[in-house]
């Protein structure tokens, strides 16, 4: 079937939602729109689904998440009576529709007869991942887009241990979806759903669970000044879930603690900001506004799941806004150095990142004695490690970060968690503060004992009806060829991820990456300088990382403007 006869099938559906019926009808005769529509289908991954809200199979709506409710439904399913019992646990963050895309994805499930918890109302998503954990459910879903625009919801699924599902479970779930059609997959009516004992609503007393839990990851600062322990902190969660629960640590902490009060209200269309994402800068007006009103030292900013967390230092006039790569070096260094100083260092102690990440905090374990491992991008391979430490025995694990601000320390989740980074990072200022140092000043010690860093991500937006095409055809043909150099750059090592392949280009010989498969290509130069380019699996975009270390700033920034320039020629 064609997308046009597609199409035509959804707008003759006699039961389709009304709203998604009338964008149908308004497309009617814009071929390339209904192509980008019913083209294909959402691509169903290690992620879950995610995309725009709207009609469609390659949209975001009531019929593709019970689609894919259906396809995971039907792998627990297949696992047997006691996983179904076991159940599920569904969130939802602050998203137009998240609520009623949690339900039909809860009331999916009961029509197959597994168990599922829903939770009361919006919870972020390493609450879910500990909720799963803690019920020992054997999976669960958060809807959620994390920090697309308004414009996007997605589809979170996890396993038992916590972390997003493995290629083969994704696999499996994809292979029944495709077994269903969209417009056609069974639900349980509500009351009879809770009325079975199928429906199981939860609330405060799994948060409660969830903050003890995070609390407890709290280290040991002795002997601090008062006013060090004062620190001044203004927080905004962006619209989204950190609204309830992020104050709690500071509340904790003894921090004083000051919220943007506009953006304390959860709303899905961020009607104060272009896009709540903690990367960007201009999300931090409002805050930096209330910031330089209360002479606040910081600013700690979540998306809408509260899995990630920015943060901005003030100093007089200065304001700094921290890399996740920036900040993930502080966490490393501090956390060992408390560790130490307190004697409470675990036996093996290992941090795990990934293979996008800053090479810093991999020198500062080293020079402490504090094994290191690089993973794939995406925190479930670092949740998967987690797992391996433990099953082996062979690590104890220390940290574990993404140098897209994510962060976890802790057993309790497999995913990251702005709450425990929150937390983290006052500790640290307060840390510093009783040295008479900031955080500024704190990276800037950590450069001159270890060398200076930089790191930029840039991504490149494709523009086409599928995008997902045109990725693919960007990839082969960067995999087309092997230079030996780009730009008048030396290439002396290539890795090809999706071949399981790395080629030492000085001496010739080949091994394996000893990695899952993944369409990522990673050169190494002979300056030191790391270059990865990889597509999004969320958004239609080729992202391009650059990962470099010199004498100083100037050297770094040089560099990666050099290597920036070579592959966005090739990445048009």
């Amino acid at each position: 079937m064609n997308y046009m006869q597609e199409y035509e099938r959804w707008l003759s559906f006699y039961e389709l939602d009304g709203r998604l019926k009338a964008e149908l009808i308004a497309v009617h005769g814009n071929e390339d729109e209904i192509r980008s529509r019913f083209g294909c289908d959402l691509v169903f991954g290690t992620g879950g689904l995610r995309g725009i809200m709207g009609a469609g199979t390659n949209r975001m709506n009531i019929y593709t998440v019970r689609r894919a409710s259906r396809g995971f439904g039907n792998y627990i399913v297949s696992l047997g009576k006691e996983a179904m019992e076991r159940g599920v646990v569904i969130a939802y963050d602050c998203r137009n529709n998240g609520k009623r895309f949690a339900l039909e994805t809860a009331l999916t499930m009961c029509a197959l007869g597994i168990h599922v918890r829903l939770f009361d109302s919006l919870r972020p998503t390493p609450e879910l991942s500990f909720a799963i954990r803690d019920f020992g459910a054997i999976g669960g879903v958060n809807i959620t887009a994390s920090h697309n625009p308004k414009e996007y919801n997605g589809y979170k699924a996890y396993f038992e241990d916590g972390a997003q599902l493995s290629g083969d479970q994704a696999d499996f779930i994809l292979g029944e979806m495709q077994k269903v059609d969209p417009l056609h997959v069974e639900t349980m009516a509500e009351e009879e759903a809770v009325e079975k004992g199928l429906l199981e609503r939860i609330g405060e007393e799994t948060d409660q669970r969830y903050l003890q839990r995070v609390l407890a990851e709290k280290l040991p600062l002795n002997d601090l000044r008062p006013e060090a322990k004062k620190i001044s902190v203004v927080y905004t969660p962006f619209h989204g879930t950190g609204y309830k629960l992020v104050p709690e640590i500071f509340k904790a902490l003894g921090a004083n603690a000051y919220f943007v009060q506009e953006q304390m209200v959860p709303n899905g269309d961020f009607p104060t900001v272009q896009s709540p994402n903690p990367e960007e800068k201009e999300g931090f007006t409002l805050g930096l506004e209330l910031a330089r009103k209360v002479g606040a030292e910081l600013i700690i900013a979540t998306d809408p799941d509260a899995d990630r967390v920015g943060v901005a230092a003030l100093a007089g006039d200065q304001v700094t806004l921290f890399t996740g790569n920036q900040m993930a070096a502080l966490l490393t260094d501090f956390i060992i150095q408390v560790q130490k100083e307190a004697g409470i260092l675990p036996p093996n102690p290992a941090v795990v990142s990934t293979i996008v990440s800053s090479k810093l905090p991999k020198k500062i374990c080293a020079e402490n004695g504090v094994a290191y491992y690089e993973v794939l991008t995406g925190f479930k391979y670092i949740g998967e490690m987690m797992e391996r430490f433990k099953t082996e025995g062979s690590h104890s694990f220390l940290f574990g970060f993404e140098e897209s601000y994510g962060y976890l320390k802790g057993d309790y989740a497999r995913d990251k968690d702005s709450l425990v980074a929150s937390m983290l990072i006052v500790q640290m200022a307060m840390y510093y503060k009783n040295k008479n140092k900031n955080l500024v000043q704190a990276l800037e010690i950590l450069y001159k004992k270890y060398g200076y860093y930089e790191e930029k991500t840039v991504s490149f937006k494709i523009e086409a009806v599928i995008p997902q095409q045109r990725m693919d055809e960007i990839m082969k043909a960067l995999r087309g060829d092997t230079p030996s150099a780009m730009g008048g750059k030396r290439v002396v090592e290539f890795r090809d991820y999706k071949e399981h392949i790395i080629k030492d280009l000085v001496s010739g010989r080949e091994r394996e990456t000893g990695l899952p498969t993944s369409d990522v290509l990673y050169y190494v130069f002979e300056d030191g300088t790391h270059v990865v380019i990889r597509p999004s699996g969320t958004e239609p975009k080729v992202k391009a990382y650059f990962l470099t270390s010199g004498e100083n700033r100037f050297d770094c920034h040089s560099k990666i403007e050099a290597y920036a320039e070579i592959f966005g020629q090739l990445l048009q």
